[in-house]
């Protein structure tokens, strides 16, 4: 299962995260993860949120630069190994791994991760085969 993300140009200055927040909130829009990677002069915002399609829609109507993008999202155990467990499979499989960043949920067992890969049809299928639980679009409003 394949979820939805939204990878938005910001450029580094005061008040651009805001900005975006704001308007996403004032849509009734739920950030469910985010990440931003950045340089001196620009950022990459990525987030998950509930409303993808309604979220892309407000963000252009009001300047701001932003993709859809497929990710996977992967539940893992929260321990010291639980990432490497996953990483060795996927490196094993030869699935390559573009980004990832943490997820939340409220599970204190769990921990998510959400992954860019080269191949998600693939990473899927490896993943699957492996038993290792993908988390669903369906999924993202219960955390």
């Amino acid at each position: 299962m394949k979820i939805t993300q939204i990878s938005i140009f910001l450029e580094n200055r005061k008040g651009r995260l805001f900005d975006v927040c704001s308007l996403l909130g004032q849509k009734k829009i739920n950030i469910r993860a985010l990440n931003i990677a950045e340089t001196e002069e620009f950022g990459i915002l990525r987030i998950v949120v509930d409303k993808p399609a309604e979220a892309v829609k407000a963000l252009k109507e009001n300047g701001f630069v932003a993709h859809l993008t497929d990710i996977v999202a992967v539940e893992v155990a929260d321990q010291p190994g639980g990432l490497a467990d996953i990483l060795k499979i996927l490196n094993e499989n030869n699935v390559n791994v573009e980004y990832m960043y943490g997820f939340v949920e409220r599970s204190a067992d769990k921990a998510l991760l959400v992954f860019r890969f080269d191949d998600p049809d693939r990473a899927i299928s490896v993943l699957n085969s492996n038993k290792i639980k993908i988390i669903g679009s369906k999924d993202i409003g219960g955390l």
